[in-house]
């Protein structure tokens, strides 16, 4: 599938955002849907065209985590994209163990936003280059230390430092000082990269 014959299915309640993303997608010459609410998707549920959706997670109603379990249940199989805040850690861990195939945090880069729905529209890398990803990904988890394990879970359940350093009995600066480690040792950039890379490596691991 490719953006030639796919629809990007935007759902967003916010209307300023709805049109600076669907005007982005339409410039780059994707095909664009919008949507208000996750509500408005489901009612054309039986009537959606091959693509992949790119949903906002906070939103009144059904959010974008129900509406991703919805579509999933009714048997819809559209690669799904979630848009987070910048606080949305803990939020966009159970969107990707929920099948989120990516997370795109707002305000979000123009690139990285066409890059991830490109990669939905034309399915996933090579099992052989994904496999292999996958191992070295956890060689490097394999790598850290039983403390830095701990930073990484309580990081992955969108916890600040100050949380987990109470939560562990130790100091906030040491914390940073683990959290700079094993984001060292991943090669990870961000925490959103540092998120994405442990959740392909181990994506139903219940943290």
């Amino acid at each position: 599938m490719t953006s030639t014959n796919a629809v990007v299915h935007l759902v967003d309640d916010d209307e300023s955002v709805r049109q600076s993303v669907a005007f982005l997608l339409a410039t780059a010459g994707f095909a664009v849907r919008v949507y208000e609410s996750g509500s408005a998707l489901l009612d054309v549920i039986d009537t959606l065209q091959p693509g992949c959706v790119v949903s906002d997670v906070r939103m009144p109603g059904i959010d974008g985590l129900e509406l991703q379990r919805r579509l999933k249940a009714s048997g819809i199989r559209l690669p799904v994209i979630i848009m987070t805040g910048h606080a949305d850690v803990a939020l966009a861990v159970q969107a990707m163990k929920d099948g989120a195939i990516d997370f795109i945090e707002k305000p979000f880069d123009e690139d990285a936003m066409l890059a991830a729905i490109r990669n939905a529209l034309g399915g996933f890398r090579a099992n052989v280059e994904q496999d292999a990803e996958t191992s070295a990904t956890r060689a490097k988890l394999s790598a850290l230390s039983a403390r830095e394990r701990q930073v990484l879970d309580g990081l992955l359940a969108g916890h600040p430092n100050k949380t987990i350093a109470y939560d562990l009995g130790i100091s906030p600066r040491t914390v940073e000082v683990h959290r700079a480690n094993l984001m060292a040792k991943m090669g990870a950039a961000s925490l959103s990269d540092l998120v994405r890379m442990v959740l392909r490596a181990d994506p139903v691991t219940d943290r």
